[in-house]
């Protein structure tokens, strides 16, 4: 397709109805790539989804979540294999009295594990499920409150995949100078207004201040009258969940329950402390971390090795879900450059730019397109060469358009059904990917919806 079109708008309608009316992720994601290679040419679509996805399965950045979500689940595995999850869920209960404090401990959680979105999804859901559970909170409001100290976290420090990310890519466009990236990064910090909203709504939601709306408040209803339906694991479930009362009762019985505290801190310390070390590197801090756990386990013969690789390829196959969510949702997200969607969304936005609304406008269409496509990082190396330089024609406030960029990659990091974030959330806090999706999307409405209104007055 040579000329941006309204088509390009198909296929994610396609995805997004799909989703919600399949309540399948993967299958939405990939019905949405088929109608948009229909669109490209229904002659070549074969060829064309094969040669997308063999691009796809061999990008670095897929590569590099195949084995950082896979290795994770190995590492949850043996945390739970030893009962160290378990001893941490009793700890933690001493600090927790009842539900308010339990999503308060996971919201400070959230906060304190910035280094990494895909890091704090996975840690703060699995580590703190079995306390919610104790106290009815449903598996639907753990996921959100670990989607809200995830990406929006991580956006507001610049210690963070994400500061490193966007630093070096506005270094890439001309946008910084080298090595001075961070710094423009920092500057625009104050001006992460989703980043900022979201976080402080679900403070007030965790402590009761605000009440649960709309999906979450029957989520809610069900989990309190102890509706298994509430707490269900869906396609995205981990298949080693064990939060729920009985699972927990049957470690007891089977003597687990003597695991050591020591045994579930000190690899998640291991883990963040090494990925702070190797320079934000999630993926050489998770192996630096295996390479010590395993032989600590060993030592103190808490099971056989071969029974702990095969602990950990359990592990490995229990996140093959989510993995095939993102990888649906690359495939998706390249038919959707292909049909040229985010030069069409910002074409058609482009006549009502102004210095006084370029940075609301900015943050709407980014949104939307983060929203549609899945792609809360890849779409703005598209569009960044697209909007800076509007905005410097213009005489914008620069910091305060990559604060809107930012922000609306935060949206779509938290918001869209089928994005990276999202789905780890669901799979770590063991809930529904659309449940999880549908229960939280009011309360990211509201804060997009402030957001925006914060970035119009402030411009």
């Amino acid at each position: 397709m040579s000329e941006p079109t309204a088509l390009s708008l198909i296929p994610p309608v396609v995805v997004l109805v799909c989703a919600i009316w399949l309540r399948r992720p993967i299958l939405a994601l990939l019905l949405g790539a088929i109608s948009g290679l229909l669109l490209l040419g229904p002659q070549h679509s074969l060829s064309g989804f094969a040669e997308i996805s063999l691009k796809v399965m061999q990008d670095e950045t897929i590569g590099w979540l195949i084995l950082v979500c896979g290795s994770f689940g190995a590492l949850i595995a043996l945390l739970v294999r030893t009962g160290g999850a378990l001893a941490f869920g009793r700890a933690a209960l001493k600090l927790a009295k009842g539900r308010r404090s339990s999503l308060l401990m996971t919201c400070v959680l959230g906060v304190v594990i910035f280094v990494d979105d895909y890091l704090n999804a996975l840690t703060v859901g699995e580590t703190m499920k079995r306390v919610t559970d104790r106290f009815k909170v449903s598996r639907e409001m753990l996921a959100y409150v670990v989607d809200s100290t995830a990406a929006p976290v991580c956006v507001l420090v610049p210690l963070s995949t994400w500061a490193v990310f966007f630093g070096g890519l506005l270094e890439s466009n001309g946008i910084a100078e080298a090595g001075s990236g961070i710094s423009v990064y920092m500057q625009a910090i104050p001006y992460m207004f989703y980043a900022w909203l979201s976080v402080l709504i679900v403070l007030l939601v965790a402590g009761g201040l605000i009440p649960a709306i709309g999906p979450m408040r029957k989520a809610e209803v069900l989990a309190r009258h102890g509706s298994a339906g509430a707490m269900h694991v869906g396609e995205l479930g981990s298949g080693l969940d064990l939060g729920a009362q009985g699972s927990e009762d049957g470690l007891e019985q089977s003597g687990e329950a003597r695991g050591k505290l020591y045994n579930f801190l000190l690899p998640l310390l291991l883990l963040v402390g090494f990925t702070v070390y190797f320079d934000i590197d999630v993926w050489m801090g998770m192996l630096a971390t295996l390479a010590l756990v395993v032989p600590f386990y060993l030592v103190q013969g808490l099971m056989p090795l071969d029974e702990m690789l095969e602990q950990m390829m359990e592990g490995f196959k229990s996140m093959l879900p989510a993995i095939g969510t993102v990888i649906a949702a690359f495939i998706f997200k390249d038919v959707c450059d292909q049909l040229l969607l985010p030069q069409f969304v910002v074409a058609s936005l482009q006549p009502y730019m102004s210095a006084q609304l370029l940075p609301g406008v900015v943050f709407v269409a980014m949104a939307l397109l983060a929203f549609a496509t899945g792609s809360s990082w890849g779409i703005f190396a598209v569009t960044i060469p697209i909007v800076m330089p509007l905005a410097y024609a213009l005489n914008a406030d620069i910091p305060l358009v990559i604060g809107a960029l930012l922000s609306a990659s935060a949206f779509g990091s938290q918001a869209c059904f089928y994005s990276d974030s999202t789905v780890l959330a669901a799979q770590g806090s063991g809930c529904n990917l659309i449940s999880h999706a549908l229960t939280q999307l009011p309360y990211t409405l509201i804060a997009a919806g402030l957001a925006f209104v914060g970035f119009v007055l402030i411009a």
